[in-house]
C-alpha cells in the first residue's frame, strides 16, 4: 500500500475517524487538509472530545480499517483501557490493510503545539480474537520532547495479548522531529525491528502474529491552550505485507 496524500487521504485505505465504535460519530471524526507535502492532521478550537468520559482529550486520526462487536458491547479493535470502553456506534468490518507481518515506512512532521502529541501504532484487529490485540508502538512524540535533539517513546505493548510483554523506552534522537522524517516498522517472525532515518532505536525479540491495522493521529492531551488549528503532517505512508 502507499499514499502521498495527494487530494486527501485515500478511501480505499483509509477510515478518518479515531477508533470509532468506542465513540460517537462527530467525537471520533478528523479534522484534516491536503497541503503541499501531505495531509495535515489538525486539532481545531470547536473540536470535541474524543469521549466525555476522557475530556480533556482530542484527537484527529486517520486507521486502515474497523471492526466492533455490537453496541453495548465491549467487543472492538484496540480495548486499550479497562475503564469502560463500550461499543457505542458498531462499526463494520473493514480489513483495507491489515498484514501480520511485514514493513511499514510513514513520514511525518510531528507537532510543535503546546500539549500535542503525533504517534503512529499497528494494533491487533480483535475481528478474529479478543486475545489478538498486541500493539507495535512505531513513536509517540510530545511537542515538548521536540528540538534539535528530540525524543519519543518507541516499542511492544501487550495489551489484552497473554503472548507479549510490554517493552516500551523512550529514545533519542539525534534530529529535530519537527522537521520531516521517515520512520520504519518490520515485524515478523518473533521480531520487531523499529527505525528512524534508517537508523535502528529498537529490536524486540517478539511481534505480534495477527493481522494489525495501522493508526496514525494526533492528540491535543489536556485543557485548551495556545493557538488553533494545532497540527501535524503525514507526508506519505508505504507498506508491505509479508503474509
Amino acid at each position: 500500500m502507499q499514499d502521498d496524500f495527494r487530494g486527501g487521504p485515500r478511501a480505499d485505505l483509509w477510515v478518518p475517524h479515531y477508533l470509532p465504535h468506542w465513540t460517537t460519530p462527530d467525537r471520533s471524526a478528523a479534522r484534516f487538509d491536503a497541503v503541499d507535502d501531505g495531509l495535515r492532521l489538525r486539532i481545531d478550537a470547536d473540536q470535541p472530545d474524543w469521549r466525555p468520559e476522557d475530556a480533556p482529550l482530542r484527537v484527529s486520526n486517520l486507521q486502515t480499517g474497523t471492526w466492533s462487536g455490537a453496541v453495548g458491547t465491549s467487543r472492538g479493535t484496540h480495548r486499550h483501557r479497562e475503564d469502560g470502553l463500550v461499543v457505542r456506534t458498531e462499526a463494520p468490518t473493514r480489513l483495507l490493510w491489515a498484514p501480520s507481518s511485514g514493513r511499514v515506512d510513514v513520514t511525518v512532521s510531528a507537532s510543535r503545539d503546546p500539549g500535542c502529541m503525533l504517534a503512529a501504532w499497528l494494533v491487533g484487529t480483535e475481528h478474529e480474537d479478543a486475545r489478538a490485540a498486541g500493539e507495535v508502538c512505531i513513536f509517540e512524540i510530545d511537542a515538548d520532547a521536540i528540538g534539535d535533539e528530540s525524543t519519543a517513546r518507541s516499542g511492544v505493548k501487550a495489551h489484552g495479548d497473554p503472548g507479549l510483554t510490554t517493552d516500551m523506552a523512550e529514545v533519542r534522537l539525534a534530529l529535530d522531529a519537527g522537521e520531516p522524517h521517515t520512520w520504519t516498522a518490520i515485524w515478523g517472525d518473533g521480531e520487531t525491528v523499529i527505525g528512524c532515518e534508517g537508523v535502528v532505536v529498537r529490536r524486540i525479540a517478539q511481534a505480534p502474529a495477527y493481522p494489525l491495522f495501522l493508526l496514525v493521529d494526533l492528540f491535543e492531551i489536556g485543557g485548551p491552550q495556545g493557538s488553533y488549528p494545532k497540527s501535524a503532517v503525514i507526508h506519505s505512508v508505504r507498506g508491505w505485507d509479508r503474509r
